[in-house]
């Protein structure tokens, strides 16, 4: 499906899949849990799903000859720790918009985690007070206006890397390899779980399992706590994405979004988000973080609580990395 677009490795290769025996059995046994392990994906900065989906961007970053890579997203932002990783690894510069999207007081929140990294890797950054929106944002078309101001030549790369042109294929990509390490593996996942914010990796999901009807049973687990808009951005980039591809017709009944479990608000996690994250580490040392694979991990649990999959479904939770994230939450887990 992606043989004529260009891609940029990355990433390691294919990304394993695991069985979460521990937690299944936990669960009552009646469903099998595995995951696709996409923290694990690159010796990148600890790597993540915005990689996967980078790779299908940075040929045409390379082709643009800009020298400044420009993207935006919260303090805590993996997305811009991934553009950071990807700055440094072509040898460009790299300005990043940090919005205070959370609203959350730990005292070195601003200063540890991924914003840390970025700092690290050489990144140029602004703290901008302005509240969630995964819209693109006036202070992001600001930094690219001040960057051709001064004489550089940026590349724009949107939250999440969602609504960029090819934002989408890294994660038809994903369906793609799902399919072939099923056919090694001799069965087939029944569900996909996913984590949805911006929308692509979602969005790509959708496009890569519609080959085989399977679209409907990617499961989007919201967690943007504003699912009317982030469900109407998964269509519209689900559905450029396949006509860029050639890919089967994409509905708004094919978008499966789960508004359940991004309360309170997005990037604080709930009590309910926080045991989820403490069960999958203690259960199997599977780390996952309060902004996203702690929510979509809250409600893969729960849904398998409630018989939401039937008896000997396989699912399939896609961990789309994140970690760094915990270490501006250290007082939340100051006790484990």
């Amino acid at each position: 499906m992606l043989s004529k677009f260009e891609r940029y490795p990355l990433t390691f290769g294919p990304t394993p899949i695991e069985k979460l025996a521990r937690l299944s059995a936990h669960l009552g046994g009646d469903v099998e849990i595995y995951a696709k392990r996409e923290d694990c994906n690159s010796g990148l900065a600890f790597g993540g799903n915005k990689l996967r989906k980078l790779e299908y961007i940075v040929p045409d970053i390379i082709a643009s000859n800009a020298d400044t890579l420009v993207s935006i997203g919260g303090v805590q932002s993996n997305h811009t720790r991934m553009v950071a990783a990807v700055a440094a690894k072509l040898g460009m510069k790299c300005r990043l918009i940090q919005e205070s999207w959370v609203p959350h007081e730990d005292a070195v929140y601003d200063r540890v985690g991924n914003i840390l990294l970025s700092r690290l890797m050489g990144a140029e950054i602004q703290l901008v007070d302005e509240g969630f929106d995964i819209g693109i944002r006036e202070s992001w078309t600001a930094a690219l206006e001040d960057v051709r101001a001064k004489g550089g030549k940026p590349y724009a790369i949107p939250a999440g890397a969602s609504v960029h042109k090819f934002g989408g294929l890294g994660y038809v990509g994903f369906a793609e390899e799902v399919r072939a390490q099923e056919q090694a593996l001799g069965y087939r996942f029944d569900y996909i779980i996913v984590c949805t914010v911006t929308g692509s990796t979602h969005a790509g999901m959708v496009v890569g399992f519609a080959k085989d009807g399977r679209q409907r049973n990617v499961i989007g687990i919201d967690a943007s706590a504003t699912p009317a808009q982030t469900k109407a951005q998964v269509l519209d980039i689900a559905q450029q994405t396949a006509a860029l591809i050639g890919g089967a017709d994409i509905g708004a009944d094919d978008i499966v979004l789960n508004e359940d479990y991004a309360y309170p608000v997005y990037g604080v996690p709930s009590q309910e988000t926080l045991a989820a994250i403490r069960l999958s580490a203690r259960l199997g040392a599977m780390i996952t973080d309060p902004v996203y694979e702690g929510k979509s991990m809250q409600g893969l649990i729960d849904l398998v609580r409630k018989g939401f999959f039937p008896k000997r479904s396989r699912v399939l939770y896609a961990h789309l990395g994140g970690a760094p994230a915990l270490n501006g939450y250290s007082y939340t887990f100051r006790n484990g």
